[in-house]
């Protein structure tokens, strides 16, 4: 695996997210990533039981925020190819967005939850 310098724009998944960013620091098995944009939206609910709403606790993920920095594992860290980072809060809305609509796809009981919990989290990010 290449190793990545400090100040590299960067992918990275975290959680169920993915996110660009900047490396930080060199921490190991880590990089610390300070978040720019957000490229695909944290999926609701409870991670070790996708799509179940029966007897598990559905969290809500929110998105990690602009300029936060998160230990991100360097097997979940690529080297970002575009030319230029886009703008935090557009990404954040596209992001949202794209989630809202693939839970909107089917009717399921999750889907339902999932969106429920999505839209509380606009209304606390576009406020």
């Amino acid at each position: 695996m290449t190793e990545l310098e400090k100040g590299t724009i960067v992918k990275a998944h975290y959680k169920s997210g993915i996110y660009i960013g900047e490396i930080v620091e060199d921490r190991n098995r880590f990089y610390l990533v300070k978040i720019l944009a957000v490229d695909k939206h944290p999926m609701q609910g409870d991670l070790h039981n996708p799509g179940k709403t029966e007897n598990v606790f559905f969290h809500q993920r929110k998105a990690l925020s602009y300029n936060e920095k998160a230990n991100i594992q360097k097997e979940a860290v690529h080297l970002y190819e575009e030319s230029s980072v886009p703008d935090y809060e557009t990404t954040l809305q596209k992001s949202v967005d794209r989630l809202k609509e693939k839970l909107q796809r089917r009717d399921t009981e999750f889907n339902a939850h999932a969106l429920e919990r999505l839209e509380e989290l606009e209304k606390q990010y576009f406020k």
